[in-house]
């Protein structure tokens, strides 16, 4: 059975902070914000997890693995290190998007995202299933990125095309499925999906190209932890590459879609 434990991890009061006493600089502010993902990208992954920065004062976290005790350890981490609070919603469910619902809801009923008086929420339930309980991870890339756009525009019209294409794969999968996609760089987009079939992942893939005309391809990984199906992923893209096909699962999990 597929079930997917998210983490909403959204910085105390942050917005009012920024302004207090006086504006701060900007870079210092991105410097803050991305170390910031950084230690918890570490500290997630070295748990098995996956964080994406979405907003930066706001993250989402597939956190299948982790329990009560690791949440708590983080938000003391960060406490004792940086001038700024986490708090925590988390939520269980087969569809990725229900699963977020929940854990946004518990931290919304703790207070506003701009209450001082909030600080360092944790709410919610964590995943107790057992141990065959799976996810999926889908990880997607622009089909000839380097040819088509890299070494033929500069970098902002680059980067708009990629864009596009990740914004209508978003949208697409979370009204469609209740997926979660989300950028991480280059070209690559990962997405937290409930089960899907290899003629779904094609749906999605001639939706966006149809859109904004960008061809995308995707390896499909299952397992218990988001790191072991990520990297099963990303072997099942890599044979995308190899095959020539645009839909690939990892050899444990559904047959292959070829593009023949």
């Amino acid at each position: 059975m597929t079930n997917t434990q998210l983490t909403h991890i959204q910085i105390d009061n942050y917005g009012p902070w920024t302004v207090t006493p006086e504006p701060r600089r900007e870079m210092d502010l991105q410097t803050l914000q991305s170390r910031l993902f950084a230690d918890l990208a570490q500290f997630v992954g070295n748990r098995g997890g996956y964080v994406f920065f979405t907003r930066f004062d706001n993250m989402v976290a597939v956190t299948n693995g982790l329990d009560r005790t690791d949440h708590e350890l983080l938000q003391e981490s960060v406490g004792n290190r940086y001038p700024v609070t986490l708090s925590l919603g988390v939520g269980v469910d087969e569809i990725p998007v229900e699963a977020l619902e929940t854990a946004t809801a518990g931290v919304q009923a703790a207070g506003s995202a701009q209450d001082a008086e909030r600080t360092e929420v944790l709410a919610g339930e964590f995943h107790t299933g057992q141990a065959a309980d799976d996810l999926h991870i889908a990880h997607f890339d622009v089909d000839d990125a380097t040819g088509k756009y890299t070494d033929r525009l500069n970098e902002f019209d680059t980067f708009i095309q990629i864009e596009q294409g990740y914004a209508a794969l978003m949208r697409y999968m979370r009204e469609e499925h209740g997926a979660l996609s989300f950028f991480v760089g280059g070209d690559n987009i990962i997405a937290v999906c409930p089960e899907l079939s290899p003629a779904t992942y094609q749906a999605a893939i001639d939706a966006v190209e149809a859109e904004v005309g960008v061809e995308l391809k995707v390896g499909v990984g299952t397992a218990p932890s988001p790191h072991e199906a990520g990297f099963a992923a990303k072997h099942a893209l890599e044979d995308c590459r190899h095959r020539g096909t645009a839909v690939e699962f990892a050899a444990t999990d559904s047959p292959t879609l070829s593009t023949d």
